[in-house]
């Protein structure tokens, strides 16, 4: 078992995309955490850093069981997170141009 699915890495392209994103404006850093001295059932635990190649931006996301570090990028992408003022310039058009009619 790894600490990224392909599964995940595949849902993660797909919320890339649906937000403007290619995958290749991103790259992602996963680090295993888990403890190898544990006495119960080794679950894999691990720190993601996901990193926005357009922006510089990076944030953190906890890998485990028990929590959705896709669902967690998500709700980050939905509030805007990685979009800086050269990323929306690029990506949206430019309104001034619309409002005078050039």
């Amino acid at each position: 078992m790894e600490l990224l699915e392909a599964d995940e890495v595949i849902q993660f392209e797909r919320l890339l995309r649906v937000y403007g994103f290619t995958p290749s404006d991103f790259s992602l850093d996963a680090v295993d955490t888990t403890d190898p001295k544990t006495d119960e059932i080794p679950a894999l635990q691990g720190e993601l850093t996901v990193r926005c190649a357009l922006t510089g931006q990076e944030k953190h996301y906890l890998i485990s069981d028990s929590t959705s570090w896709l669902g967690h990028f998500g709700a980050d992408l939905k509030k805007g997170a990685f979009l800086s003022h050269a990323v929306l310039n690029e990506r949206l058009p430019d309104s001034r141009s619309q409002k005078s009619g050039h």
